[in-house]
């Protein structure tokens, strides 16, 4: 261990006259602290957020989406096997959209219907955790001819406003267009199952039947709007976009979950940096009290200085003396809130004590997703900080004079 380290070390454990320098450097590191895992803790609940609601947004809407620029995909059992076989893709499912009006005994109400496979392996793993009561399997039965047993998925704010639940029966009403003429087309469904995806719209305005039935109701037999695809790993979806656009050429349009919620992505990194700002600064104002801390020794070890120097020591060695001081300082703090803030952290996801509205979050309590590079971040951000403190201190220790600090 070298002389600048024993010495920074000593000077930590204050003398009795030294009282205050010894409480000013305690509270420096708790202030750094609490800085420290303040903007972690919020790291993690900004991240915890914005996984739950990409989450259920993708519950709803594709990972990544296929169309035609020619209008609808007549031959889409042939696009799907040639998608099925890029490394990442799981599964592949065609489906159709089309805009109806739904009524009951209770309330009518404008929707958006999808039509799905709600029976393949895809669908069912993307939609079976929001089913409230029902089953897809309803939707997944091959029905076409439109009798009172096919169903039909409502979210549940839809369900609650037209005041239904599964099995009653409901009413859609579509326009048709056919050539030139606009007509109407009616049929009675049964409510096979009621989700819930968190988002209000969705909840709110989709409804989802089978493929088959869609294709039967809209007129549209053996036609697809796009086809859907489930990927294994969203981390791969930028990879597995650019392998399907240049698998498929320029007659198909491909886009991803990235390209729907770029808003919402560039809305939350926005947020995320905004509270790092300041949150940063709070760490940059225990900074500045370690300079203030700093500066309060140096005045107390003027004579130690100058004895140092007439024994030796380089003008660089009394800077570092400092330098060292204020970073064992920071790196107390930086550690001790790095781990009050993985307690934190770990209290927040165990025992969810915070509840926040259901009704505006689609979800009852924070949301926390510590991620290991965050806490590394900080913690870089942190001890850059404090060593920033020490220059001034150190640079205004290493000037003293040995004679006249003597004399």
């Amino acid at each position: 261990m070298n002389y600048e380290l024993v010495i920074a070390l000593r000077y930590l454990r204050a003398r009795r006259k030294e009282a205050f320098i010894s409480v000013t450097t305690v509270f420096t590191a708790l202030g750094v602290m609490l800085g420290v895992a303040a903007l972690t803790i919020t790291l993690a609940v900004m991240g915890g957020l914005e996984a739950s609601l990409r989450d259920r947004v993708l519950a709803v809407t594709p990972q990544i989406e296929i169309q035609s620029y020619g209008g609808a995909l007549t031959d889409y059992a042939a696009v799907i096997n040639r998608v099925r076989n890029i490394s990442g893709v799981t599964s592949a499912d065609p489906y159709l959209v089309g805009q109806a009006m739904l009524s009951s005994a209770g309330g009518v109400s404008g929707v958006v219907v999808r039509g799905i496979e709600a029976g393949s392996p895809g669908m069912i793993s993307k939609l079976g955790g929001y089913i409230r009561s029902g089953s897809l399997a309803s939707l997944a039965e091959a029905n076409t001819s439109l009798d009172a047993q096919t169903s039909v998925a409502l979210g549940t704010s839809l369900a609650d406003r037209l005041k239904v639940k599964v099995g009653d029966t409901v009413r859609v009403v579509a326009p048709i267009v056919s050539g030139a003429q606009l007509t109407t087309k009616a049929a009675q469904f049964k409510v096979g199952a009621i989700f819930e995806s968190g988002v209000d719209f969705f909840d709110r305005e989709l409804v989802f039947m089978g493929l088959g039935a869609a294709q039967s109701f809209f007129g549209r037999p053996g036609q697809a709007d796009g086809i859907e695809l489930h990927l294994a790993n969203l981390d791969a979806t930028t990879r597995i976009t650019n392998s399907l656009r240049q698998e498929l050429g320029q007659h198909y349009a491909v886009r991803n979950w990235i390209d729907f919620n770029r808003a919402a992505s560039a809305g939350f990194a926005l947020l995320k940096w905004v509270y790092s700002a300041v949150l940063l600064l709070l760490i940059g104002v225990a900074a500045f009290n370690l300079i203030a801390t700093l500066i309060m020794v140096v005045m107390e070890k003027r004579k130690d200085i100058a004895v140092l120097m007439t024994m030796g020591a380089s003008r660089t060695a009394i800077r570092m003396v400092f330098v060292l001081k204020g970073l064992i300082v920071g790196a107390v703090g930086t550690t001790a809130g790095l781990v009050l803030s993985a307690l934190g952290c770990f209290a927040l996801a165990r025992y969810q004590f915070i509840h926040i509205p259901k009704a505006v979050y689609g979800i009852s309590t924070v949301p926390v997703a510590p991620e290991p590079l965050n806490f590394a971040m900080v913690a870089v951000a942190s001890l850059v900080l404090c060593l920033l403190a020490t220059v001034y201190p150190a640079r205004q220790a290493s000037r003293e004079t040995p004679a006249e600090v003597l004399r």
